[in-house]
């Protein structure tokens, strides 16, 4: 058998072994995420599979010293998952390069990092004043993460007492012109509201290239031809419109009778329309 047919199965080979040990080592962990030793474990078991694929007469011995590496790889990883002390030799620590607003210029030597290096993963973090951040420690994946003075922070929901019912994924209705029906079945919708939803915008299905419904049962919809115009949902407008004319009819009613019952009434009725408005406004809006 020629030379190179050996080359390419033992090529193949190897590239299937290194890939199921590297997956079987690895899992899901980013390229950024990976420690000193996983590094070095990568770099050797690239060569030693390239270094099995061309040499014909020490081939076995080649995959053999691939496997060796890959369990040895595999031990370490076991003793990473059971010991803190061993991860942090293997893996070290996070590095705090800012404190209570002051830079830590020994700690930033200590990493080798520079100031430009350091403004740049704060800009990053949307943070271009180094003045607004109260924390920042530079992780061992090297990442840099950071914290914001209190009065920097962006404000919340919670800042403002307001309660918001949970995010739920949207729904992928239609994708290059096809209606999916599954997603339509999950949130109890059928392909009949979905073609009275665009006849609302003047819009056939063969002229959608996205379409989607979020957990208020809005569709947002992406066409071919991106000159058009699609107009915005207004069904949570309409309701909130509504609603406030339901208070005003009642305030209304309730200056102009003069039976007492129903004053009071409509008084706490009133009452209760704008509270159901005021806790459904951060949603309508």
């Amino acid at each position: 058998m020629p030379d190179w047919i050996h080359i390419v199965w033992k090529s193949l080979t190897a590239i299937i072994l290194m890939f199921l040990l590297t997956r079987f080592l690895l899992g899901n962990r980013q390229i950024s995420e990976l420690n000193y030793f996983q590094y070095i474990v990568g770099i050797t078991i690239g060569s030693l599979a390239g270094f099995s694929s061309i040499n014909i007469m020490n081939w076995s011995s080649g995959l053999i010293a691939l496997i060796v590496w890959a369990f040895v790889a595999y031990l370490i990883e076991m003793l990473l998952l059971k010991s803190k002390k061993i991860r942090d030799v293997m893996e070290g620590k996070g590095t705090i390069l800012i404190k209570e607003g002051k830079i830590l210029e020994d700690n930033m030597k200590s990493v080798k990092y520079n100031t430009d290096d350091l403004l740049s993963q704060l800009r990053k973090k949307n943070a271009f004043k180094v003045a607004d951040v109260e924390f920042a420690v530079l992780e061992t994946s090297g990442d840099l993460s950071v914290l914001l003075k209190r009065e920097n922070l962006p404000i919340t929901a919670q800042h403002l007492g307001m309660k918001l019912p949970n995010e739920q994924e949207p729904q992928t209705v239609i994708m290059d012109g096809n209606v999916i029906n599954e997603p339509l079945a999950t949130i109890g919708l059928n392909r009949e509201w979905l073609h009275t939803e665009l006849e609302k915008i003047g819009v056939t299905i063969e002229n959608v290239f996205l379409a989607q419904v979020d957990n208020y049962g809005e569709l947002y919809v992406d066409l071919y031809d991106d000159q058009l115009k699609i107009p915005e949902p207004q069904q949570r407008a309409i309701l909130l419109s509504t609603l406030k004319k339901c208070a005003a009819d009642l305030e209304l009613f309730c200056l102009s009778t003069e039976n007492e019952a129903a004053k009071q009434m409509y008084e706490q009725s009133l009452m209760k329309m704008n509270k159901m408005i005021s806790r459904l406004k951060p949603l309508l809006q």
